[in-house]
């Protein structure tokens, strides 16, 4: 069994946060509803070929006076992949790739994050796939940040890339033919969790 001992965002089902939180630091989770990570990769030169995660959840510690010290936590089940065509759901899901089942998680925790700019910032985080836990960094911006219209309360919303290598992660079945580069586009939103001023 590949399940790792967490829940991360990239909080994917429940957060086990990667170090204290701090006092001005407020908890926020993610909208199941509009959180989505999409992957792309190139098959064969032939095509691109794309696939998501959705409705999963995860929690952010948001410092807003010091951004770098906020923290991300995020889990999902491998078998909540989705790429729109059954089959090669399956095949993804067999032993030629991830040999996964309803326990096995993706997770990611981050570690550090430089502030680039006003509304960018670079997220360092250990991501668990494939039971082989990889550190990544994610190309993030802050969309916005403000009362969400219907909900009349604090929301948060970013959006965030990165590349990862399959065989960094043991799934390098038919690699280089079929890329082993993945793009990783993700978007979130979210809310202020309960027990939190507003």
């Amino acid at each position: 069994m590949k399940t790792t001992a967490l829940a991360a965002a990239f909080g994917l089902a429940t957060a086990t946060l990667a170090a204290p939180v701090l006092a001005d630091a407020e908890a926020y989770v993610l909208d199941a509803s509009h959180s989505q990570i999409l992957f792309s990769y190139d098959h064969l030169g032939f095509s691109t070929t794309y696939g998501l995660f959705s409705g999963f959840e995860g929690e952010i510690q948001f410092d807003a006076d010091n951004p770098a010290a906020s923290l991300v936590s995020v889990s999902m089940p491998v078998t909540a992949m989705f790429t729109g065509w059954e089959e090669r759901d399956a095949h993804l899901l067999s032993d030629d790739f991830f040999g996964a089942d309803d326990d096995d998680l993706v997770t990611f925790v981050s570690t550090g994050i430089e502030v680039t700019g006003e509304t960018t910032a670079l997220i360092t985080g250990d991501l668990t796939l494939n039971g082989v836990t990889q550190a990544v960094v994610l190309d993030t911006t802050l969309n916005q940040a403000g009362v969400h219209p219907m909900a009349q309360k604090p929301w948060l919303g970013f959006d965030a890339t990165t590349v990862l290598k399959r065989s960094d992660f043991g799934v390098d079945k038919f690699a280089p033919f079929v890329s082993d580069e993945v793009a990783v586009q993700i978007s979130i939103e979210a809310m202020l969790a309960d027990g939190n001023p507003s």
